[in-house]
């Protein structure tokens, strides 16, 4: 395994305007808040109190309720003091407390209540007239219309009010209606504060931002450059791997510039729904062009600025409706509109044309993976706050760092941090940085148990690997090997590259087939079989080997031609309009040409192996004992490697 592979104010704010659109990220004065439908508030309040006190004086909450039959067997027993009659509740109270009938009768109080059956008894009056009984009666269309109110016409009026407080706190002048929340943009807004990003906390990035510059100094003055008629870009586009920190340059970019900043990610704007996303669009540029001068975010732009007409759907499905309505929001910018749209993406190559050309995105930026002094830059931003111990040097780890991004970096130096925490010391000395990226490059060690011939199997592996690039000048020399089960490996030898590399020759790439194919060699020579441990060195070497044959023409039989690969656009639907641009033949071709390249890398790791078998011997054995071997180490066990000469190629 190698180490490469793996503003200071604000304009004055606006009066509160209730039809605009406000981003999430952004609050709502104080007095826009205060504002809003009390009368309803206060009509829900007197309802509720009527309902309470409707409620409280309702017949069936006055006292114990008891059977009809029972009531009527206490009447004829003159135990009823006085009644009230509404019908079809009677309540009352009786002159002595009875007692239960039964267990699972109800404890009685003082008094009761009763239904009358729906068949009027119409001897009741005569039996309270003769036990000379307390009769009392209201009027029943007051119990009838409070009833009414309670429950016919208190939900009808809730609901109406809530419908009516939901669309007038919704109300949009788009006609969005109630579902104006619903198709806004959701971009958060970032105001100018003193805790701002600015391009002194990026590091490593100088020719992204002097091409960002412009941008700056156009947000800062625009009248600067409208006076002579210049017109900056519209839109700028940052390219790059992922990690290296093409959204802390648009950060730092409108801090520099010190105007409002709008971030949102590009599958925000896609929903299931048809026209949300085009309407959330148009929502981010209106409050944009009202905010402006100002910056617009968009993150991960392929995510809905795909190639259009690619898709099984055809042109019609809500993701290219969304584009459709980007590209027309960036032509309706007006010369004076101090709006500019910042986007980044790590696949350039699959967005629409009609988004890259000159009046949309005019300017793409390439932010690559830092250089040594990149790295020192961004090591040196990132260790602000974590003490350092005396013996780390942030030279040496970024000169040990090559292929790291920036967020590679800055994951370096929190294990480092997060491992001295872990061992109790008061500050991050070269022991942590050196664990932290064993495990970034190699992964974190596994508790596995294994055989002994597994763990027999998988030195002799790790050592063919080890001993290959050791005696061959054209491969980076050996950093670590080991053979603790680290990620998904059983062991990992870790190469070092000693240099930039921004090109690779065909020696190089020869050798560095003899390496990837040096484990399985050595379990030949040693076991005399092959085992499935080498499935990953297989498929990358036979990944390095097309390429070689079919991209970069490094095969006498097959010439200088390219033979493009679909596997390079993964959305369905490019893949199936783009046909194989070659014959079964030539196909044929490179499959023999890349079985000829392997075969010979095989048999050339082969050959060193048989050559040195004494220095494998001693390698697996060290490996055994030890599980770990550095550079150092390996030195004493088998001598030095072979010289590293670097010479430029001569012209013939």
């Amino acid at each position: 395994m190698t180490s490469a592979d793996r503003p200071d104010s604000t304009p004055p704010p606006s009066p509160p305007d209730r039809t605009r659109p406000r981003p999430s990220g952004e609050e709502e004065p104080s007095e826009q808040r205060t504002r809003g439908p009390n009368w309803l508030l206060l009509f829900a309040l007197v309802l509720l109190v009527f309902a309470v006190v409707s409620y409280l004086r309702s017949p069936e909450k006055h006292g114990t309720q008891v059977a009809y039959s029972f009531f009527l067997r206490q009447l004829a027993a003159g135990n009823v003091k006085s009644v009230h009659l509404a019908y079809p509740v009677i309540t009352g109270e009786w002159k002595a407390v009875p007692a239960q009938e039964s267990k699972e009768a109800p404890e009685l109080t003082k008094l009761f209540n009763t239904i009358m059956p729906p068949i009027e008894d119409r001897k009741l009056l005569d039996q309270l007239k003769e036990q000379d009984v307390e009769v009392t009666s209201e009027n029943q269309s007051t119990g009838l219309l409070e009833h009414f109110l309670l429950f016919g016409l208190l939900p009808l009026l809730l609901l109406i009010g809530f419908l009516f407080w939901i669309m007038r706190r919704s109300a949009d002048p788009f006609s969005s209606g109630m579902f104006g929340s619903f198709i806004r943009s959701g971009a958060k807004r970032f105001k100018p504060s003193e805790q701002r990003t600015t391009y002194n906390d990026v590091a490593g990035m100088e020719h992204a931002k002097r091409e960002l510059q412009e941008v700056v100094e156009f947000l800062r003055d625009p009248d600067r450059f409208q006076r002579l008629g210049a017109r900056i870009p519209k839109g700028v586009l940052l390219m790059g791997p992922p990690g290296t920190g093409k959204t802390l340059l648009a950060r730092a970019t409108a801090g520099e510039a010190g105007v409002p900043f709008f971030s949102i990610n590009g599958s925000e704007f896609i929903q299931m729904f048809v026209g949300v996303g085009a309407s959330r669009v148009r929502d981010l540029f209106r409050t944009a062009k009202e905010a402006a001068p100002c910056i617009v975010f968009i993150d991960e732009i392929d995510a809905v600025g795909r190639v259009r007409g690619a898709g099984v759907g055809g042109g019609h499905d809500e993701r290219e409706q969304t584009l459709n309505q980007i590209l027309s929001e960036m032509d309706g910018f007006q010369e004076n509109d101090s709006v500019i749209v910042l986007a980044a993406t790590n696949r350039p190559d699959v967005l629409d044309p009609a988004l890259l050309r000159p009046g949309r995105f005019d300017r793409h930026v390439t932010v690559e993976k830092p250089t040594k002094q990149g790295r020192l830059g961004i090591l040196k931003v990132h260790t602000r706050k974590v003490p350092l111990a005396d013996n780390v040097q942030l030279e040496e780890i970024a000169a040990g760092t090559i292929g790291f991004s920036g967020a590679d970096l800055r994951n370096l130096v929190n294990e480092a941090a997060l491992h001295a925490t872990r061992e109790g010391k008061s500050a991050v000395d070269k022991d942590d940085f050196e664990w932290a990226r064993d495990r970034i490059l190699m992964g974190a060690k596994r508790e596995e148990l294994l055989s002994d011939q597994e763990r027999a199997m998988t030195a002799y592996h790790e050592a063919g690997h080890a001993l290959v690039a050791w005696l061959t000048p054209e491969i980076d020399l050996v950093h670590k090997v080991t053979i603790v089960p680290r990620g998904r490996a059983l062991g990992v030898t870790q190469l070092l590259p000693a240099e930039e590399r921004l090109s690779i020759g065909e020696k190089r790439l020869y050798a560095m087939l003899a390496f990837m194919l040096g484990g399985r060699a050595a379990e030949k020579l040693q076991f005399d079989e092959y085992t499935a441990g080498a499935e990953d060195d297989l498929r990358r070497a036979t990944d390095l080997a097309r390429r070689m044959v079919a991209h970069w023409g490094m095969s006498e039989k097959i010439g200088p031609v390219a033979f493009r690969q679909t596997e390079e656009h993964p959305f369905l639907g490019k893949e199936i309009h783009e046909m194989r641009q070659f014959s079964d033949e030539t196909a044929r071709l490179i499959d023999e040409e890349i079985q000829r390249i392997l075969n010979e890398s095989q048999a050339r790791a082969t050959h060193i192996l048989s050559q040195n078998r004494d220095k494998l011997q001693k390698l697996a054995e060290g490996l055994l004992h030890d599980e770990i071997l550095d550079r150092d180490e390996m030195t004493a066990l088998i001598g030095p490697p072979a010289e590293r000469q670097f010479k430029p190629m001569q012209p013939v």
